[in-house]
């Protein structure tokens, strides 16, 4: 039987290689930051959250006890790679620079543009 639970930390083990090797190398190869920024979030996600998944199956099933730091240390990481991802996408809006590829929006589509500050007629809700 423990050779089953062997299996199963070691498949976790693999799975979570994989994706922080696929993490890292599209953190190289994809050519914007909007598109830079979905792999590392996936790798943490993904890569890391398999290490931990194989950590506790081994503590727990291996060992025969619990461990509290694999769970601490996954509330730590679900907590601040979205918060981090956040900050990073806000900081390339920001930056104001178009990319070269994609469609003008045009005038008439604000929706598409960051720029509310444009819109005069937009009505205060803030008093209700």
């Amino acid at each position: 039987m423990e050779f089953i639970f062997e299996l199963l930390i070691a498949f976790f083990l693999i799975v979570s290689g994989i994706f922080g090797f696929v993490g890292s190398f599209g953190m190289i190869k994809l050519k914007d930051p909007m598109s830079r920024l979905h792999a590392p979030t996936k790798a943490t996600t993904l890569g890391v959250g398999g290490v931990l998944l194989a950590s506790i199956f081994h503590s727990i099933l291996i060992e025969q006890r619990l461990s509290m730091h694999e769970l601490l240390i996954t509330l730590f990481l679900f907590l601040t790679a979205p918060i981090t991802a956040l900050f990073i996408a806000k900081w390339h809006i920001h930056r104001h620079e178009a990319p070269e590829d994609l469609p003008d929006a045009g005038e008439d589509k604000l929706w598409a543009t960051h720029a509310v500050e444009q819109v005069e007629d937009v009505p205060d809700h803030s008093a209700n």
